[in-house]
């Protein structure tokens, strides 16, 4: 009786273990524990991988949704000036609003990488960081723009706060 008592405790807690997957994690990879692609297992990386993938899917691809994404790709060969710098950050703000409403952007800062200051000297790693993107080769260095977008999820009685860096 022990015994059938351990056992169903075990079984209970592996598909606990199991059920703590949030959703596909984005960009796309491999998973190393068998499942068919990596999985999100916190709620922060879960919001992470939203945020991600609506802000580096191209407005107009999806079929049933052409108003979900950002025109973030046709901004990489823009001038970099204050005109382009705006047009980006309306185009983040108005797409986190439609699509993550939870999510409050607490500031985004948009920076020429010619007279970036972090350059070199960053304090993320670019090999190591998940919180790091770039649209287009990972060889091109003279990129239109570095974007920072510091935000705050809200679920009620919890906030996180956290950031990511996308090179476009």
């Amino acid at each position: 009786m022990l015994g059938f008592l351990f056992i169903s405790i075990l079984v209970l807690f592996i598909f606990i273990i199991m059920a703590t997957k949030y959703g596909l994690d984005f960009p796309f990879r491999n998973s190393t524990i068998g499942d068919y692609t990596r999985m999100t297992l916190s709620r922060d990386e879960e919001i992470r991988a939203n945020l991600i993938h609506l802000l580096l899917t191209r407005k107009g691809s999806r079929y049933f949704l052409p108003d979900f994404g950002t025109r973030l790709y046709e901004y990489i060969f823009d001038l970099n000036d204050t005109i382009t710098y705006n047009s980006i950050e309306d185009e983040i703000r108005e797409s986190i609003k439609t699509y993550i409403p939870n999510l409050d952007i607490n500031a985004i800062k948009i920076t020429n990488p010619d007279t970036d200051p972090e350059d070199g000297a960053s304090s993320v790693s670019e090999d190591e960081d998940a919180r790091l993107f770039r649209i287009g080769d990972a060889s091109t260095k003279p990129y239109t723009a570095k974007i920072r977008i510091d935000y705050t999820t809200n679920d009620g009685a919890f906030s996180t706060s956290d950031f990511v860096i996308i090179n476009i």
